[in-house]
């Protein structure tokens, strides 16, 4: 396929995007045009909606995956495109459709000519944007067919130049998790507020406190508060129960998993001396994504026998990928593929993939695939 009909794939699936765990259309545009490559193995309905294609080599050998991403997020474009999305409030606004069009090219390029050595798994798992994917993907019995050696995986980045490679070797991007907390008390009357059990004091200390908590930690963590909740509207009602939502993030995905800990703690505590009851519930958790050394050494070599321009990023990126939970089952690498300076952002409404990644990443991938596999 010339690279204008892998344009035309990216942008027909721009104008049909799904929502994480819906994306049923998604995956069987994909599905047709991989059977059309022959792979020698096809899985369907991995994780969800998730597709797997293997390619495998003549001798035995390393398995490698690639990773792409099915959904879309539940937002409005506003840019206007001749692609637009014909979907009303959800769009490609991360470049979803730009990574599973640089899968589909690095399938063309296996069907022209197979791995020596191994096996190649082209992967496109669902639900990235909630954090949800790779653990159904991984959780499915039959990614045992397909557990790899190495894994790899990229992400366009608006505000670095187009086509820069952002690089960075140990934790890529940081790990988070959306947690709730719930105080249930008793409500009673306005005018008598001591004959029940008012969450609001604990709240309002659970504001205070939870986001102090990482001032003396040794590495990047946050708290941030993004919602809380007391009562109803009702002027004559003491209110019974409350909730604060919080966003967890750190560098170190040790460091993630004991901040938590110590944020339900002290949750209790304050609950306890409240008289309230407390219940936790987590959504939208992401795994630190690092990058493992040895794939990182075969990534980098093939980045820099390609002569691209590589930058090094001192820091982690703050968000998170979903792509973390794969990172910490198997030695993998995530990199970035710079989408222009003047790009808008991830997720903002006049977002749009730049066509001209497609190539790029499939050079990119084709080299690693050389690498790893022949």
């Amino acid at each position: 396929m010339p690279a204008s009909d892998l344009v035309k794939l990216r942008q027909h699936l721009h104008q049909n995007p799904e929502l994480a765990g819906e994306e049923v259309t998604t995956a069987k545009e994909i599905l047709v045009f991989f059977k059309a490559l022959r792979p020698d193995h096809i899985i369907q309905n991995l994780g969800g909606n998730g597709l797997a294609f293997v390619f495998e080599g003549e001798k035995p050998g390393n398995r490698s995956l690639f990773r792409a991403e099915l959904d879309a997020l539940p937002i409005q474009e506003t840019g206007n495109p001749t692609y637009k999305s014909q979907t009303e409030g959800k769009a490609h606004l991360c470049g979803h459709d730009g990574h599973m069009a640089i899968i589909c090219g690095l399938g063309e390029k296996l069907a022209a000519q197979r791995p020596k050595n191994g096996e190649v798994v082209l992967l496109f798992q669902p639900a990235e944007e909630t954090g949800e994917g790779a653990r159904w993907i991984l959780e499915d019995p039959e990614f045992h067919q397909i557990k790899p050696d190495f894994a790899f995986a990229l992400h366009n980045l608006p505000g670095f130049p187009l086509h820069q490679t952002i690089i960075r070797k140990g934790t890529f991007a940081a790990g988070s998790t959306g947690l709730t907390i719930t105080l249930t008390g008793k409500t009673s009357h306005a005018a008598h507020p001591d004959a029940g059990i008012n969450p609001a004091q604990a709240i309002a200390q659970l504001i205070e406190a939870l986001p102090k908590l990482t001032e003396n930690l040794q590495t990047f963590a946050l708290v941030t508060v993004i919602h809380a909740e007391i009562g109803s509207l009702a002027f004559g009602t003491s209110a019974g129960k409350g909730s604060l939502s919080l966003t967890i993030r750190a560098f170190d995905q040790e460091g993630l998993d004991s901040l938590i800990e110590t944020i339900t703690e002290k949750a209790k505590r304050i609950a306890f001396a409240e008289k309230l009851d407390v219940d936790f519930k987590f959504v939208e958790s992401f795994a630190v994504s690092h990058n493992d050394p040895k794939a990182a050494e075969i990534a980098e070599n093939v980045l820099e026998s390609m002569n691209i321009d590589l930058f090094e990023k001192p820091e982690p990126f703050r968000w998170s990928e979903d792509f973390g939970l794969f990172s910490q089952s198997c030695p993998a690498y995530l990199f970035g593929l710079g989408a222009g300076e003047n790009s808008p952002q991830l997720h903002e409404p006049t977002y749009d993939f730049p066509d001209e990644l497609i190539e790029t990443g499939v050079k990119i991938f084709e080299g690693i695939v050389r690498k790893v596999n022949g």
